[in-house]
Formats: structure tokens, sequence, C-alpha cells
């Protein structure tokens, strides 16, 4: 865990490297996370959900059961995320389906490449 990171109450954290200047919400699972600096995560996120599925994108890269959150990345409340995923950029809960994104997916919302 990084410099500058801030961990509210009832969150867990396993198996995960959380960068500086991280911000984690109450009530969050965080289970073989990688998330980059100055990202944000909203309240009661659960990352590392469901099936080791291989991401569809670049399965060499975001593979290992890992989630992994780009620097300056938003993940609102109350979505779940899998494993073998890549998120970047700013997103918002419309982009979760029913709340999900589910193993295997990229998430990309910052105009460039994972």
């Amino acid at each position: 865990i990084g410099a500058g990171v801030v961990i509210e109450e009832g969150t867990v954290v396993r198996d995960s490297i959380i960068m500086q200047d991280v911000q984690i919400g109450k009530q969050c699972i965080i289970d073989k996370s990688i998330i980059a600096e100055n990202a944000k995560i909203g309240d009661s996120v659960v990352l590392g959900i469901g099936a080791d599925i291989p991401n569809k994108v670049k399965p060499d890269i975001y593979g290992f059961g890992l989630v992994t959150i780009g620097e300056n990345s938003v993940i609102p409340s109350n979505v779940q995320i899998g494993k073998n995923t890549a998120i970047s950029g700013v997103t918002v809960a419309s982009d979760y389906v029913d709340g999900v994104l589910e193993s295997g997916e990229t998430l990309i919302k910052a105009g460039g490449q994972a």
C-alpha cells in the first residue's frame, strides 16, 4: 500500500498492490487487484469476483486472476468487477451492465489504449 492511500471503514484488501494517493471507499472488497496512482474507488465496490476467464483484448497482459485499474481512474460505488479485467479512465455506473464488469472484459474510457 503506497503513500497517501486512504482506505475507508469496513474495506478489506487482500493480495493486492495499491499505489500512492489512491482513495478507496467504505465497505469494499479488494481482492487480487493492482490499482495505479490517484485512482478513486467508490463505496461498496467488489474487485476480483467470478470465474478466471482470460482477458478478451490482451490475455497475455491482463491475466493471473488480477483486476487492473489504471492511474487517475474512477470506479463508481456499488459495482462488481471480475478477474482478468482492465479498467482505465473515469467510469460511471452505466458503464457496468447490471452493476458488473464480467471477468475477461476491458473498459477503457481514457481515450487511449490500456
